[in-house]
């Protein structure tokens, strides 16, 4: 009894140590189904342990996929830390004649994302971790419900990147708790166009665009 007790919490501690922005996530697998219900969507989607909403579509992710703008129809669209894939695979099916790249650091993560677009049958999705991105692809529309929990260095550090790559708009959602007013503020500081799309349930949608 006692060694199995141990195993348990063991186990827990492991989980609790895993962040979904690892590169590759120390907890087991055992993956399991969701469903994303949206009005022009609907998707069933496999998620596993070590993944970001790894027990279904988050509130901030739902958000996003409810009240962003339509994303461009064409050219190349981007996922900035796609998880298992809910919003690279609405893009794609919102625009099917773009190319949507799902960008991860979470090796797991983009393994789902590639087995979800593939069981849905989507085709213009294209997985991959953040420096197999050719540099001279430049993106119209960005969607991200980004990784706060990350720490602000690198999370300035990695929106700096891809927002320096953008041609039309991202639109981001971050909770308020967790700074989405001095985020909105920073990206002005990097003459960065933002603004306010939505607010509901403690969650900021902002639209970001180069000056």
């Amino acid at each position: 009894m006692a060694e199995g007790r141990s195993e348990t919490i063991s186990t827990v501690i492991v989980a609790f140590l895993t962040h979904y922005f690892d590169e590759r996530p120390d907890v087991g697998s055992a993956p399991q189904q969701v469903r994303l219900t949206l009005p022009d969507v609907t998707l069933d989607l496999i998620t596993d342990r070590g993944v970001f909403a790894r027990e279904g579509i988050d509130p901030g992710t739902k958000l996003l996929l409810l009240e962003a703008p339509p994303p461009a129809p064409s050219g190349d669209l981007l996922d900035l830390g796609c998880g298992y894939g809910p919003v690279a695979l609405v893009l794609a099916r919102r625009s099917p004649g773009a190319t949507v790249w799902a960008v991860d650091v979470n090796e797991r993560a983009r393994s789902l994302t590639a087995a979800n677009a593939e069981a849905a049958g989507i085709t213009n999705v294209q997985v991959c971790a953040p420096d197999e991105v050719p540099d001279d692809v430049r993106f119209a529309t960005l969607w991200s419900n980004p990784p706060i929990r990350i720490g602000k260095e690198a999370l300035h550090a990695m929106l700096l990147r891809w927002l320096g790559r953008l041609d039309g708009s991202a639109v981001l959602v971050v909770q308020k708790h967790l700074g989405s007013d001095s985020l909105a503020r920073w990206l002005g500081d990097q003459r960065f166009t933002v603004s306010r799309l939505q607010s509901r349930a403690g969650y900021r949608l902002l639209e970001v665009r180069p000056s």
